[in-house]
């Protein structure tokens, strides 16, 4: 791959980004959907149709090797600086076991409907070889997940992030994901492309061990060093290069788990200093970069893996069923999961909403999925286009919640 078709690739793809996120900002949609939505804009399914020779040459397979890397880069940036944001809203220990159960219900539920789903899906969409218990567990997983990224860019684009379920959904989503996570690499150690179960064992594990080393080890470390060395919150080039070298190890280890990067990077996150001028410095310097230039390239990659054959009418109400089953398993769980956590309806619908958005994390898994051989072209573009469906749902839900809570309270205030 040249340079010069890197760079071609990046201003088509920010470009095409800015205009579609531009566009779904004026409709009440948070940008990042228009930067999802800009990834099958550059795919097979619109471009590739219009202009095939000029997306065959632009996009050609042997190119996209720079374009991962980078995407990946983005998406250990931003989580970091998410994880460094997180706050308790209430008790730690009580927002642990709150999350705990909002996560374990809109993780069980989906979970469920989606292996019930999978035996209408699997006669017609299952590639040659896989056999139904594999297909119908992945189905499961793929349902059951929450995109932490997205979700956080949502609450944060609202302003939400410190209300009481935005951190409770935010915590959630880390219970979910990683769970989800876990089940992905059973049913791909089941299929043989991961070894054998022994993976699964390995990720569990791997995964204790680290958040040990973690909150044990660096968490301390990083305190003192930052105490010592960045008193006034305004790390220098030193401290700045320690911090990234942690992040990056985070990551790295988390990435050889097979948990992703992205997790590595929030765990890293969380365990520095709840300090918000060290907070303010680090977004300023970071969130430019990781948001408007390295996370639209992701969600380019995931276009470029769809199939025009899935909005065909023998698919359609495929897709249709899966959109139905979808919402109804991640709404219902999370809205379920924080009521029995003792939270108010609202905020309990608040945050069902919030875990229906399934974005990254879940193009993400589709992309396993379809790199183990567990679905074709034609399913994943089902679940990218499920992916989107559902998290522009979230914005107009939320805003639904918040101005009832905004209105309540103007009456109160009135009446007082």
């Amino acid at each position: 791959m040249s340079t010069t078709t890197l760079l071609l690739q990046l201003i088509v793809i920010l470009g095409t980004a800015r205009v579609c996120g531009w566009l779904l900002r004026h409709l009440g949609q948070p940008s990042v959907l228009g930067e999802m939505a800009a990834g099958m804009v550059l795919g097979p399914v619109i471009m590739g149709a219009l202009l095939p020779e000029v997306h065959g040459q632009l996009f050609a397979k042997a190119s996209l090797g720079g374009l991962s890397a980078l995407s990946t880069v983005g998406l250990v940036l931003f989580m970091f600086v998410i994880g460094l944001e997180l706050r308790a809203h209430r008790g730690v220990r009580q927002q642990i076991q709150a999350a705990g159960i909002v996560g374990l219900v809109s993780t069980v539920v989906p979970l469920g409907l989606g292996v019930a789903l999978a035996p209408v899906l699997y006669p017609a969409f299952a590639p040659q070889g896989v056999g139904f218990w594999p297909f119908a567990l992945f189905m499961g997983a793929a349902l059951s997940i929450t995109a932490f990224p997205v979700m956080a860019r949502i609450l944060k684009d609202r302003g939400l992030t410190s209300t009481g379920f935005g951190q409770l959904s935010l915590s959630a989503a880390a219970v979910v994901d990683v769970v989800a996570w876990i089940v992905l690499a059973f049913v791909v150690a089941l299929t043989g492309a991961q070894g054998s179960q022994a993976g699964l064992l390995k990720i569990t594990v791997g995964a204790v061990l680290l958040a040990g080393l973690v909150y044990g080890g660096l968490r301390p470390f990083f305190a003192w060093l930052l105490r010592t060395h960045a008193p006034d919150g305004e790390p220098s080039t030193t401290v700045l290069a320690s911090l990234m070298i942690g992040l990056l190890g985070c990551a790295l280890l988390t990435e050889w788990l097979h948990l992703h990067a992205v997790f590595g990077a929030f765990l890293f996150g969380t365990c520095l200093p709840r300090d918000d001028r060290l907070l303010r410095s680090l977004a300023q310097r970071i969130e430019p970069l990781s948001i408007v230039v390295l996370m639209p390239l992701f969600f380019a990659l995931a276009g470029l893996n769809t199939s025009a054959s899935a909005f065909s009418n023998a698919s359609l109400g495929a897709l249709l069923l899966i959109l139905a089953v979808a919402t109804l398993g991640k709404i219902g769980g999370g809205l379920v999961g924080a009521r029995l956590a003792g939270y108010g309806w609202r905020d309990s619908l608040a945050a069902g909403s919030l875990m229906n958005a399934r974005g990254l994390m879940e193009l993400i898994v589709i992309k396993v999925g379809l790199d183990a051989g567990l679905i074709g072209p034609e399913l994943f573009t089902m679940l990218l286009v499920m992916a989107l469906v559902t998290t522009a749902m979230t914005g107009p839900l939320i805003s639904l919640t918040t101005r009832r809570v905004q209105a309540s309270g103007a009456t109160a205030a009135q009446g007082s």
